[in-house]
């Protein structure tokens, strides 16, 4: 099956250099018109100018994604230009790298404000759009570092675990309108990560080999509430499982009883892969329900 974009429009957040702007030419090669946000117009130009040179149609546009005011006219922009927007890549982001105990809440914020907040305000600004086209892809950049931990990226870890939070209520807000959302968890060697990783890796990570995956996740067919990973060419899916566990009612409910059923509790077998909040209330109602004799 061929993936095209053709008529479809996307804004890509930070894609002035690095993920941002192989995301961009990667949705313009299959026909998208793209919005090229950076916080310095004249980078964003540069790609835009790149897009067009190969027949594409792009929009470059300076703007701080953690400025709602400023995301608010680029997207006044972008409607003003093409009437849509089908596909929003928040991809924008810094680093302020320093182990928690020497970290100031300046640079704590800093980081939220732009990967978290800067998600929000784009996604908020795009939202009713996409509610009234009944149509919609948006992609939250995930982390490795928020999924499993990065020593020195408190703040990092933090903001990019925090867009899966916002992913999982969303994609269910959005549904009925085929808004569908989902995160990307890329690994690749960009200006962020240099000196981070060995050469060899970001060698092999390049930036180009990560961005078939936006382009999937911004398709007509893409999935929902997904975080699909991606680095050197290789795509993965992280899910996350809840263990059965176990009800200590009505004799055991105690620290100590959690210490004797410990085994039990950390059991793999019977996990659950929830998708909505209320489940895993469901399953510990169940237990309890079982445990005390109240089954229905």
């Amino acid at each position: 099956m061929s993936v095209s974009l053709e008529g479809q429009v996307a804004i890509v957040t930070g894609a002035g250099r690095g993920l941002g702007r192989t995301h961009a030419l990667a949705l313009a090669e299959r026909g998208a018109r793209v919005v090229v946000n950076e916080l310095q117009e004249e980078e964003a130009r540069a790609v835009a100018e790149e897009i067009e040179a190969t027949g594409g149609e792009a929009l470059a546009c300076g703007a701080n994604v953690a400025d709602q005011q400023q995301v608010e006219a680029m997207v006044a922009k972008t409607m003003e230009r093409w009437g849509r927007v089908d596909a929003l890549v928040n991809n924008a982001g810094i680093l302020r790298d320093k182990s928690f105990g020497k970290m100031s809440m300046e640079d704590f914020r800093l980081v939220i404000d732009v990967h978290l907040m800067g998600s929000v305000y784009c996604t908020k600004a795009v939202w009713d759009i996409m509610r009234e086209q009944n149509y919609g892809r948006v992609i939250f950049t995930t982390s490795s570092t928020g999924l499993y931990g990065n020593f020195g990226q408190a703040n990092y870890g933090a903001a990019k675990m925090a867009v899966v939070g916002l992913m999982n209520t969303l994609h269910i807000e959005g549904e009925k309108h085929d808004i569908r959302v989902n995160c990307f968890a890329p690994a690749a060697g960009t200006a962020m990560t240099d000196g981070l990783i060995p050469q060899e890796m970001f060698d092999l990570l390049t930036p180009e080999s990560a961005s078939p995956g936006i382009v999937f996740l911004a398709c007509k067919d893409a999935p929902n509430r997904t975080i699909l990973a991606a680095g050197g060419g290789g795509f993965a899916v992280y899910k996350g499982f809840e263990t059965d566990g176990i009800c200590l009612l009505p004799d055991d409910l105690s620290p100590e009883g959690i210490v004797a059923a410990w085994d039990t509790i950390t059991s793999e077998d019977g996990m659950e892969n929830f998708t909505r909040g209320y489940e895993q209330a469901s399953k510990f109602s169940k237990k309890s329900a079982a445990k005390l004799g109240l089954e229905s």
